[in-house]
């Protein structure tokens, strides 16, 4: 049996992969980062290197 540690953020626009202990989880998804989660509602970005969602 094979467990998943790790996903790519729920976000569409992200590219990062998120450790599933550390996401944050909402509405049954994971994300990496509170701005993602809460669907960018200021314009800010995950703030992690390389990726521009």
């Amino acid at each position: 049996m094979t467990t998943v540690t790790q996903m790519k953020c729920a976000c569409e626009a992200c590219l990062c992969i998120v450790s599933l202990e550390q996401a944050i989880h909402k509405d049954g998804k994971h994300y990496c980062s509170e701005a993602c989660a809460n669907g960018h509602p200021n314009g800010e970005n995950c703030g992690h290197s390389g990726c521009e969602c």
